[in-house]
């Protein structure tokens, strides 16, 4: 450059002519008049393209298979050397490698999508799940973020569950709702099974029932994107890693979701503060605006739930959602209603809830509670010591003693006596009868019937008296004590 100016300045302020330039710098003349056309060096420019002559019959075929991959999964397209080693074996391609590559950049540097910019007014969110990694009760375990975001303040609320489904991503709508205090308008999807049962021509969708019910309770708007066009949804799609990145690194060692998403909602709150590049004010003041054009949050509260109907098998297990739970042996045979939420899971026959279990999250464990077979039990008496639902069954020592001294005393009817006894397990507290228990054996009085009673009279509780505050106008009511010597006057006139 230092060059190019020296000559240029010589020469254009008449320091020196062309020809002495040309003599004193040993520059052709072509060279000296392209110095004085530009003020710097314009580089190397290309008149026309060189000839391919190796490449250039195959470039059809380069190009269709680039236009196929369109079609085909993300992670099985085609790669520069895959298309290299194709045409050379397929088609007999005799150039290198780079050629090849050259030529697939190119195509998809011209090919290369470009997105509009959308707007996004205040009260519209967009919702997404994504994965993580954590350390819980230190084993690694992948689980799922149920992530919303409100485009217009850039504000992001995150959940973590332990598997993406309908009951998680009703429960962090639920979540979400309230931690934005309202509903937004409009909410951005993607085409998740869990929401959307069919895709139809366009945005039309066929929704599935549970989102069905989310939507009536909120009354939101849904907008479901076209089929992979998630850049429909990026502001969702980009706070998804954000969130990674800036909320579980380091890898969280937690003991429960629980303490994780508490830590989550914190971290939420402090991320209010902070200010999007572009936006004239924090998330936290924008965060209103989006409020003040939110719905309101319904008074009725929102299970998220899923319902199946089930049918109980032979050795009273309901499968749901891959697990088997147990329910009482009467119940064996016949069609429940199972509801799931995140929590639980309950049993219902007809109108009665018939049995209720903790959520498991695992695959192909088996749920048992051992108080659903004391029944079938007391018919089979023989298979207490061997029935699986009542593996790891601990019970106070005193039932043990309990057992002992009835199979001592009766070793025929024993088992089955001290099965009656714990059968009062479904209708009173393992407290309840553990006490009622240890005083029967004090007192040596040790039937099922006398420990019944026991724990019924325990049990039993003292009738209140009816308070009459707020309630004056009962104060003045005067109940006659009733005259039994009347009834005695009725019987003397029914006499003969």
């Amino acid at each position: 450059m230092e060059f190019w100016k020296e000559v240029r300045r010589q020469v254009l302020t008449n320091e020196l002519s062309q020809r002495a330039a040309c003599k004193k710098y040993g520059l052709g003349w072509h060279t000296l008049k392209k110095i004085l056309a530009h003020a710097e060096p314009p580089g190397y420019r290309q008149s026309k393209v060189r000839p391919k002559r190796k490449l250039e019959p195959f470039l059809p075929i380069i190009h269709q298979i680039l236009i196929d991959d369109r079609q085909a999964p993300k992670k099985q397209r085609h790669t520069a050397k895959r298309i290299f080693e194709r045409i050379r074996d397929e088609h007999g391609f005799q150039g290198g490698k780079t050629a090849v590559k050259d030529a697939v950049r190119a195509w998809k540097q011209v090919h290369q999508e470009v997105f509009l910019p959308l707007s996004h007014p205040p009260g519209e969110a967009q919702v997404d799940f994504g994965e993580a990694t954590v350390k819980l009760n230190g084993v690694e375990t992948k689980v799922a973020l149920f992530v919303m975001t409100l485009p217009y303040s850039g504000a992001i609320f995150i959940q973590a569950f332990p598997r993406e489904c309908t009951e998680t991503f009703m429960e962090g709508h639920r979540r979400a709702f309230e931690f934005f205090s309202g509903v937004p308008k409009r909410i951005s999807y993607d085409n998740s099974a869990i929401a959307v049962i069919e895709v139809l021509k366009g945005r039309e969708r066929k929704l599935t029932k549970e989102f069905l019910r989310l939507q009536s309770h909120y009354l939101f708007q849904e907008h479901f994107c076209l089929v992979r066009r998630a850049n429909e949804k990026g502001h969702v799609e980009r706070l998804v890693g954000f969130a990674r990145r800036n909320f579980l690194v380091p890898v969280p060692q937690i003991d429960s979701l629980e303490t994780l998403n508490h830590s989550l909602r914190e971290r939420c709150l402090a991320n209010l503060a902070e200010r999007t590049r572009g936006k004239p004010a924090p998330k936290g003041d924008l965060l209103r605006e989006d409020q003040a054009a939110f719905l309101p949050l319904p008074k009725q509260p929102f299970e998220a739930r899923r319902v199946e109907d089930r049918t109980v098998d032979s050795q009273s297990l309901v499968r749901f959602d891959d697990n088997a739970y147990s329910v009482p042996v009467q119940y064996a045979h016949r069609k429940l209603l199972v509801v799931g939420t995140v929590e639980q899971v309950r049993m219902v026959y007809e109108d009665r809830l018939v049995a209720k279990h903790p959520r498991c999250w695992e695959r192909e464990r088996t749920l048992f509670e051992p108080i659903h077979y004391l029944a079938l039990l007391e018919r089979k008496p023989g298979g207490l010591d061997h029935a699986r639902p009542l593996e790891n069954w601990q019970l106070p020592e005193c039932f043990a003693l309990l057992r002992r001294r009835l199979e001592a005393a009766d070793t025929q009817y024993g088992t089955r006596s001290y099965i009656r006894v714990l059968r009062l397990l479904e209708k009173f507290s393992l407290g309840q009868l553990t006490a009622a228990v240890e005083y029967a054996l004090d007192i040596d009085v040790i039937d099922a019937d006398s420990i019944r009673t026991i724990v019924e009279h325990r049990s039993d509780q003292p009738i209140e008296l009816f308070p009459l505050d707020g309630r004056p106008h009962l104060a003045h009511v005067r109940v006659e004590t009733t005259d039994v010597s009347s009834y005695q006057a009725l019987l003397g006139e029914v006499a003969p």
